[in-house]
């Protein structure tokens, strides 16, 4: 109830602070809008054809909507930095910003990631992720066995929201006891990266974070004397040209691994059962060719991206495609927006399993690219492999499935299904 009136009241908020920009430019830009939320595309569509690089009094930052300048900045790190000292914001969204001490490598520019994305690396190497997909097929089975009632159930309480959350707890080494914690303690830092946290919200996040290092650290010191086959274990060992992570470094590291293997998975599963169950021609390719899913996967991504949006600070004046940014601007790059750019995509408003031009950026390009990106990939393909072999039908339990409120990371509440086992 409070949640849905504090929605409320900020949508209207920002409505009117939105105003101005539609007399400018013709089209406004308020994320917060309960349109926006459950449906932000048809916004995106106005943006790149009206205003491809919109001023948003709201975010306090120059919108980008096109393909072609996201993927330009998103690349481009020497101009286009990912420190939040970098952008000029006013004192209240100053208030907001992570202090200095919390900074992971998401918020860190060259060298510092460079050296801390070299040392992570070593953990999340193409061959331990293959190795994993055994296990995964098991845990997903688990979960699967666990719905009580095929003819009516939540996908994201069963599935979307477990499935990752083992996983990644697995990996850090956590006991199956200890996962329910591990979930609240990822969905309270979760909203860090959102521009509409409460500060009631931000100090839940604090006490989550602190929670979490005292969980981690017994066991980071457990693993520099006894090392295992996890994640802890290899970041403890793990050296580049004789450097390693310090404490401070490795729980920092371990609070980003364990949102980004969880918000990023849970939402790719949850938005991409429901575009195929909203499109079931393009479920019934599937089912006809389970081949097709690894590539459905991207298809999926690109159509309605789990995180939607990223942003930059201006390092120095320059232009992008020859308009003129300044030193400190702050750069929102609509990701979502960009996946579906019709000089990228043919026909991008329509869900096609079998497109083979074009490639998404839901997973970023440059230094910054998501180094999650082969596991979320993993999850989703056997999750939609396992889903379909499971049950030989699937249809929606409602016309309006609620997405979270936010406007960063897009993700369901609840998607209700019914399934006809096998």
């Amino acid at each position: 109830m409070l949640t849905g009136l504090r929605s409320t009241v900020q949508s209207l908020a920002a409505g009117a602070v939105t105003l101005p920009e539609y007399w400018r430019s013709g089209v406004a830009y308020n994320p917060l809008s309960a349109r926006a939320i459950q449906d932000p595309y048809p916004t995106y569509e106005r943006l790149r054809t009206r205003s491809p690089v919109h001023r948003s009094r709201l975010l306090e930052a120059w919108v980008f909507t096109r393909y072609a300048d996201v993927e330009a900045i998103l690349r481009d790190y020497k101009r286009f930095s990912n420190m939040p000292s970098n952008r000029r914001v006013s004192k209240h969204r100053r208030d907001f910003a992570p202090p200095r001490a919390d900074w992971t490598m998401l918020f860190l520019d060259p060298p510092e990631h460079t050296r801390l994305r070299a040392l992570v690396n070593q953990a999340f190497t193409p061959r331990a992720v293959d190795a994993l997909e055994p296990h995964i097929r098991t845990i997903m089975g688990e979960l699967l066995d666990d719905v009580e009632d095929p003819a009516g159930f939540d996908l994201m309480t069963a599935v979307a929201n477990p499935l990752p959350v083992i996983v990644i707890a697995e990996m850090l080494g956590v006991p199956p006891e200890d996962r329910a914690r591990f979930k609240h303690w990822s969905d309270a830092r979760a909203r860090l990266l959102e521009p509409t946290i409460t500060a009631p919200e931000r100090a839940r996040a604090a006490a989550a974070g602190e929670t979490l290092d005292a969980y981690l650290m017994p066991i980071i010191q457990a693993r520099r004397r006894e090392p295992r086959d996890d994640i802890v274990s290899a970041l403890a060992q793990a050296e580049e040209e004789g450097d390693s992570l310090t404490e401070r470094e490795m729980l920092l590291m371990l609070r980003l691994l364990l949102i980004a293997g969880n918000e990023t998975t849970t939402n790719l599963i949850g938005n991409g059962v429901l575009a195929l169950l909203r499109h079931p021609e393009q479920l019934a390719l599937l089912r006809e060719d389970p081949s097709r899913i690894p590539a459905a996967v991207e298809e999926l991504l690109r159509f309605d991206t789990p995180v939607q949006l990223d942003v930059r600070g201006v390092v120095d004046d320059c232009e992008i495609n020859g308009f003129p940014l300044r030193r400190g601007d702050g750069a929102v790059l609509a990701i979502g927006a960009a996946n579906r750019d019709p000089d990228v995509f043919d026909d991008p408003e329509r869900l096609d399993v079998l497109r083979a031009k074009g490639s998404n950026i839901s997973f970023g390009r440059g230094v910054h690219h998501c180094i999650g990106a082969p596991l979320a990939r993993l999850e989703g393909r056997i999750a939609l492999e396992m889903l379909l072999d499971r049950y030989s039908s699937l249809r929606l339990l409602t016309d309006r499935p609620r997405f979270r409120w936010g406007i960063v990371l897009r993700g369901l509440e609840s998607l209700p299904i019914s399934a006809v086992p096998a």
